[in-house]
């Protein structure tokens, strides 16, 4: 298994890569409701600058995605 790469992604390119069988719109829905159920993932996104308007995910926020929500499949 490959190692996932931390780096900036967009929103629907992450999203895709834990979806990557829906369209790009319901992937980036479904990651959006998954974050958005875990209040301490919201509170650690918003201290490191996240806004709800924002379209990318930095690799602070990727690495914060990860730990809360585990690697999409298909990486360690």
């Amino acid at each position: 298994m490959n190692k996932f790469p931390i780096r900036v992604y967009s929103k629907k390119e992450l999203a895709l890569c834990y979806f990557p069988n829906s369209l790009p719109r319901t992937a980036n829905n479904h990651l959006m409701t998954w974050i958005n159920r875990n209040d301490e993932l919201v509170k650690l996104l918003d201290a490191t600058g996240y806004r709800k308007q924002t379209k990318s995910f930095s690799p602070r926020q990727v690495e914060l995605i990860l730990q809360f929500l585990g690697t999409p499949d298909g990486y360690e």
